[in-house]
């Protein structure tokens, strides 16, 4: 949405909508959730205020890497959801899909090609659908 040529604000609850969404599905109280959310790798657990915050619209701190596999652990979401939710919600990052999802399994895969092989990509698929103008 533009308004006044510049991007209005749009403030989004999908990472807050999905984590007390699955935790109600779970029926798990904050202090079973906070139970629940230790990530496996550091042992950073995600505290009930936090979640209590996220879930009531107050203010958070944005979860960083060690909280996001916590979430996992406790809501058993993968964390490529959790992460596009949280993405969306704290820094208005979109992931945008292809129907086929090929999209994406081409983007993970470009990142270990050289810089030629790159381009070599691009003129192929460019010879196939022209970019639009």
């Amino acid at each position: 949405m533009i308004e006044n040529g510049a991007e209005a604000d749009v403030e989004t609850t999908e990472f807050a909508d999905l984590i007390r969404g699955r935790r109600a599905e779970l029926g798990l109280s904050l202090a079973e959730f906070q139970a629940r959310s230790i990530d496996p790798v550091t042992g950073v657990q995600v505290k009930s205020g936090w979640t209590h915050r996220l879930e009531t619209g107050e203010r958070v701190i944005p979860p960083r890497l060690p909280q996001l596999r916590a979430l996992g652990a406790a809501t058993g979401l993968p964390l490529g959801k959790l992460q596009d939710a949280a993405s969306a919600q704290f820094f208005g990052i979109e992931r945008v899909w292809a129907e086929s999802g090929e999209a994406s399994a081409l983007v993970r895969r470009a990142s270990r090609l050289t810089e030629d092989q790159r381009e070599q990509l691009l003129r192929l698929i460019d010879a196939f659908a022209p970019p639009g103008e």
